[in-house]
């Protein structure tokens, strides 16, 4: 059995108690290098074989799979944040399905989530934004047109930008042509809830020279929209004026 775990952000009390559970029963562990925080691997038994992905290409880690399968053992796939967000983990279950190794999925706790709670922000808010666009600037990996920044960005909603803090001159200018006016208030969360976390706060315009001035290069994510700001609407959930299924509404 073959059980891909979203290790979370980056704290290693994170993970889900699953999570955790999964990596100390586990025979062998393949998790995802420099973006896994390694303190989570002091949770798993002493015999347990522990192989870093980051120095493995697709087949090999699969034999490894393969391997583990054929020992009657139980393989944790373990990734940062949450798996179903830029985790590649498609691919694997696809060659795991061919080869009839059964599997699961453990969530976890996304980085998006760690950069919300490192900016005490909220992505969505009445009058502001009602939707969250996550994505990622083009690089070696191509993005279809359509899902391009600077069309996503017309939108004018909350953008979370995941895998682009190398390419931050080149997002900003696309941020603006999309739409975003320059003093658009966006945020640089780096290695949300590591011990290490850095969190700046700019506008659209100061993304790249922000980051510069910090040293900032990867392991960063990049949020943007008026959910930073200071103007937004009260929700109807708590209006006291407001009926819901729970309670009536207060006239006065």
């Amino acid at each position: 059995m073959v059980h891909f775990v979203g290790a979370g952000c980056g704290a290693p009390d994170l993970i889900t108690v699953r999570g955790a559970r999964l990596i100390s029963e586990a025979d062998v562990i393949i998790y995802a290098g420099s973006l896994v925080n390694p303190q989570l691997l002091e949770g798993a038994k002493k015999e347990c074989r522990i192989y870093d992905s980051a120095r493995l290409d697709l087949d090999e880690v699969i034999a490894l799979m393969q391997q583990a399968e054929a020992q009657h053992q139980t393989t944790v796939r373990l990734h940062t944040g949450d798996p179903s967000i830029y985790g590649a983990i498609r691919e694997q279950m696809d060659r795991l399905r061919e080869l009839g190794i059964d599997y699961d999925i453990c969530p976890g706790v996304s980085s998006m989530c760690g950069a919300a709670a490192a900016l005490k922000a909220e992505y969505t808010l009445p009058g502001v934004s009602s939707s969250v666009i996550v994505t990622r600037m083009a690089g070696r990996t191509p993005v279809r047109e359509e899902e391009s920044i600077r069309s996503l960005a017309s939108h004018g909603a909350t953008m979370v930008i995941f895998l682009s803090a190398g390419m931050l001159p080149a997002l900003q200018e696309e941020l603006m042509a999309g739409g975003y006016a320059p003093d658009t208030p966006a945020a640089i969360v780096y290695k949300a809830s590591w011990e290490d976390q850095k969190v700046i706060r700019c506008q659209v315009s100061e993304i790249a020279q922000k980051a510069e001035q910090s040293g900032i290069t990867r392991f960063a994510l990049i949020a943007v929209g008026r959910f930073l700001g200071d103007d937004y609407e009260l929700s109807k959930l708590y209006d006291p004026a407001f009926t819901t299924g729970y309670r009536r509404g207060k006239t006065h």
